[in-house]
């Protein structure tokens, strides 16, 4: 089963009105992007950075604010002036800012966001690295969670008046309950800045001055500590985290003004300053008289449908001769698109960017380092010829698609490596020069009118199409369409090379390159390879990510193994790699790159359930980075192919108009969920939809909740049905449905706690048909004693070869061997071809315990019957046998649940028997489809009463 992973869409934002306000909300600034460092480097790269001109200072703060103003939704309550609060937020990482302060004296306001509102802080000598240091930290009131985007001036007279600059920003991770240490003032936590790295602790002082509570800032000992004798951090790196100024600078320009004394109503508390907007959804200038320059109006006449004087749009445009390459403007990445205002949204590609350079009748298509690729794409090199141009720079990607309109980078890269035939389509987006005239400095959307004039008639060439509507509802349709994501490009933006904030990407899922730094052998005598070993470069190290074993068929097998082999060297390949992940490891020369898509990262920093996908040849691994969000990531609906834009597929991510449906329209359903498509097929073999699978748990609830409440859950996703892509999901995050609860679990190996899923109410587990989950897996002990299991599973997983009469004996003598030590056991289908023997008992014996006594027991059975039964898993042994699969009794293993559907063709379901059932002639077997047929049964539950067992382990003490 391939896994992989996505994110939910956030809910549909309701329309405002759309002021000069909104179109500074649209913007999303990359400077917040969470980038990892080394110690003592972190803020030295970041002053290495191209600091934004500052012309454009007022743009980015515009960015700044509307986003921190948006952060009052992520998951939190209330604002300063009241309602209730929540200690339960839905991330693990939230906002912080540092805001350098010249008022009265010059300070750093220290800012964590919590609870809706900015936890804040005022240090006179701002943080310092050297873990011997402790800097007093008189905390303040809490401030409103927009204030941490200002950077500006607060009027003379006013509460703080003075200079306030952005000095920097990220996320912070709370190491403890955050409620509890602010009450008895000991707050330990991580800092993911641009400055800001680590861990850092606050402390209460239990001296006060005036009301106001004294604490110290300390950092604690890690990689990222100064001694006394290095630079300070805030002597080091003075300036502004997002616009690079100085106070000096700031005070200057005056771009922004914060009014202090209506901070209560913080819609109206800032103004911009230089004539161009106004802030905090303000429809009328405030006493100093800005002026609110009117949002464009949209044209609703497509640009197709336009007829354009292309002399008369060139003729003012500076003249050039044709560019031999541009290097390409690249997208931020963020998991928040903008939602209003003056953006065009495009589905995100999945192929080879491609610039496509016209010379008269010489056509060349570069990738993104300026390679020329033009031999290997012919049939598109040649469908170029027909631009309706002499000379043109056109920017694009290639792609294939399949049979259903959905791109496949696998087959882009068989085509490539070999030698498949698959027909590419290049999608262009951009252009970049037209007959002698430069169009960079134009406008995005009159670039793509331009582009749209002068496209052929051709099946290899099509326009990307864009969408003007809300970010939020465009990338919620997009992913619902299993798009792998949006491209969100302002609209008024000129083509600007190197990644900034005019174009931002929101991912579906996490995709991205990697560098292959090693790899292992498979664990068979086959010629090819059992893992790729992964990583990406901060500050000049490969740093190790992970490891990804599945993606692979026979013919990459060899491929990789051929081109591994001539890279092997006999030196560790990253800076620093765990003594397990060496294990069995071949060093190669860092070249390759592999395209790879995962679910998450790990507390660990490794990416988890990675999937291979093809190698990248378009870049180099030099530049291959962590790819950050630049906001506290949302994750959104689940996904597993990728679409492509063409004008149909656009049409479809457009929202339809809200009407009123017929009642013969409606499903008629008593199932109290939401569902999004109800009609979608999850299994095609049968027919089952995504609302008839809700129907099934709302009425299996009864009788499947009793093992599946309150215990840690593995699911089984399927987003695209059985028999396709799926994985599995064991950690909560935004996209769960209502009533879907989590229990924190520590990791056996770090002890560092994870939120697993749990439920107990019927409508949490209908609502699992939201997500296609079509199998779920309990833990065997409760969440109220997670070391101590009640229950053990006999797994009587089958060979081809063994019969229906074979497997069934060997469970009644699994029984009878119970039943000798005294021990009442029941019994169940898996959906397939296997029985489940499950024993329960009372949870006295840790899981160290019951693996040793599960193992003893299979053992006993296969040294009595070494020819039927065997205890290990390898393949090549279980030929005409019975594998008894003990380790189902370990701690973290999962096994399906009774009454869950099977992610298999057929939907079928795991079902408990009544022992008499073994004498049946045949497999007893279940699905959804048949429940009708079947569901009578559940009258006389033959595990109805397990829940009342009471029995032990003997010989455990």
């Amino acid at each position: 089963m391939k896994m992989a992973t996505a994110k939910k869409a956030p809910a549909k934002k309701s329309a405002t009105k759309k002021t000069a306000t909104e179109k500074a909300a649209k913007k999303v600034s990359a400077k917040a992007a969470v980038k990892s460092a080394s110690p003592k480097t972190a803020v030295k790269k970041a002053a290495a950075k191209k600091a934004v001109p500052y012309a454009d200072a007022g743009d980015q703060i515009d960015t700044q604010l509307a986003r921190y103003r948006s952060m009052r939704n992520f998951g939190v309550t209330a604002e300063p002036s009241g309602g209730s609060k929540s200690s339960k937020l839905k991330s693990d990482a939230f906002p912080f800012v540092i805001q350098k302060h010249a008022a009265s004296h010059l300070h750093y306001d220290f800012r964590l966001g919590w609870n809706g509102v900015l936890k804040s802080w005022a240090v006179a000598k701002g943080p310092s690295y050297f873990t011997g240091d402790r800097r007093l930290a008189v905390q303040v009131e809490d401030h409103p969670m927009e204030y941490g985007g200002f950077e500006g001036i607060i009027p003379k007279g006013q509460y703080g008046g003075g200079t306030v600059m952005v000095w920097d920003q990220g996320t912070w991770e709370p190491h403890v309950d955050v409620d509890e240490g602010l009450s008895k003032g000991t707050l330990k936590f991580a800092m993911n800045g641009t400055k800001m790295k680590g861990n850092w602790t606050l402390v209460r002082m239990n001296n006060m001055s005036g009301n106001k509570p004294n604490w110290l800032l300390i950092k604690e000992h890690d990689e990222f500590e100064r001694t006394k004798d290095d630079p300070c951090v805030t002597a080091e790196e003075p300036n502004s985290v997002v616009t690079g100024r100085s106070l000096e600078q700031i005070a200057a320009a005056e771009t922004h003004v914060w009014q202090s004394n209506r901070t209560k109503n913080a819609g109206q508390a800032w103004f911009r300053n230089d004539d161009t907007q106004v802030g905090s959804d303000q429809t009328e200038a405030p006493e100093t008289e800005a002026v609110v320059k009117a949002a464009p109006k949209e044209d609703k006449k497509k640009a197709s449908e336009k007829v354009i004087d292309l002399k008369a749009k060139l003729a003012p445009l500076p003249k050039e001769k044709l560019p031999d390459f541009i290097a390409p403007q690249l997208a931020s990445h963020a998991d928040t698109p903008p939602e209003h205002g003056d953006w065009l949204h495009e589905l995100k590609l999945d192929g080879y960017r491609i610039q496509a350079r016209k010379q008269g009748d010489k056509i060349q298509l570069l990738t993104r380092t300026g390679l020329d690729w033009t031999h290997r794409m012919k049939p598109v090199a040649e469908a170029l010829r027909s631009l309706k141009a002499k000379d043109a720079l056109v920017d694009g990607e290639v792609v294939v698609l399949d049979e259903s309109g959905i791109s496949s980078f696998a087959k882009l890269q068989a085509s490539f490596e070999q030698g498949e035939k698959h027909p590419m389509t290049y999608f262009v987006f951009d252009l970049l020069h037209l007959d002698a005239a430069d169009t960079r400095k134009l406008p995005l959307r009159e670039r793509k009118s331009l582009l749209t004039a002068i496209l052929p008639s051709s099946t290899e060439i099509q326009m990307s199409e864009h969408l003007h509507l809300d970010g939020g509802s465009v990338f919620q349709h997009a992913c619902e369409l299993h798009a792998e994501g949006i491209i969100s490009k302002r609209a008024d933006a000129p083509y600007t090379p190197g990644r900034n904030a005019s174009w931002v990407k929101s991912k579906c899922v996490r995709e991205q390159e990697f560098v292959i730094g090693g790899f292992t052998l498979p664990s068979n005598d086959t010629y090819g390879i059992g893992s790729l070993l992964l990583g990406y470069y901060r500050d000049g190290k490969l740093i190790y990510a992970g490891r990804t074993g599945t993606g692979f068929t026979q013919k990459i097998h060899r491929m990789l193994r051929d081109k591994l082999e001539g890279l092997r060297t006999k030196s560790v390949t990253f800076d620093q790699i765990p003594a397990v992940a060496k294990r069995d490891a071949n060093w190669v020369k860092p070249e390759l790159l592999a395209q790879v898509r995962f679910a998450t990262w790990t507390a660990d920093d490794l990416v988890r359930q990675a999937s291979y996908l093809g190698l990248r040849e378009d870049k180099l691994a030099a530049d291959v980075r962590r790819e950050e969000a630049t906001v506290a990531p949302k994750p959104r609906s689940a996904r597993v192919s990728v679409k492509v834009p063409s004008a149909s597929i656009a049409a479809k991510v457009a929202p339809a108009k809200a009407k009123k449906a017929k009642s013969e329209d409606a499903p008629r359903t008593t199932v109290p969920v939401r569902l999004t498509h109800p009609e979608k097929i999850l299994d095609e073999t049968t027919g089952i939809t995504k609302l008839q699978l809700a129907e099934y748990y709302w009425a299996i609830a009864e009788h499947m909740l009793p093992h599946i409440e309150d215990r840690p859950l593995s699911l089984v996703r399927c987003p695209e049905g059985s028999g396709k892509p799926c994985f599995f999901q064991k950690h909560t995050n935004h996209m769960l449905p209502p009533g879907i609860g989590s229990v924190m679990v520590p990791n056996k190996k770090t002890g560092e706690p994870e939120s697993y899923i749990t439920l107990n109410t019927a409508e949490a587990l209908a609502g699992l048909a939201q997500m296609g989950v079509l199998e779920v897996h309990p833990w065997g002990s409760k969440n109220s004693d997670l070391e101590h299991p009640d229950r053990i599973i006999i797994d009587l997983d089958p060979d081809e070869a063994i019969t229906w009469k074979q497997l069934s004996d060997s469970a009644e003598s699994v029984r009878n061997g119970l039943e000798t030590i005294g021990l009442k056991s029941f019994l169940k289908t898996t959906g397939g071809k296997g029985l489940h023997v499950v024993i329960p008992m009372t949870p006295n014996h840790d899981w160290t315990q019951v693996k040793a006594w599960s193992h003893a027991f299979a053992q006993a059975f296969e040294k009595e019957q070494p020819d039927l039964y065997l205890t290990k898993m390898t393949k090549s042994a279980r030929k005409g046998k019975i594998y008894i699969d003990y380790l189902r009794n370990e701690r973290g293993a999962t096994a399906v649940a009774p009454f869950s559907p099977r992610a298999r063709p057929g939907a079928t379901v795991s079902v408990p028997l009544a022992w008499k059932e073994l004498a049946s002639p045949k497999h007893p077997a279940f699905s959804i489809q048949d429940f009708e047929n079947w569901k009578a049964r559940l009258k006389s539950d033959p595990w109805k009463n397990m829940q009342g067992i009471k029995q032990t382990l003997p010989g455990l003490s």
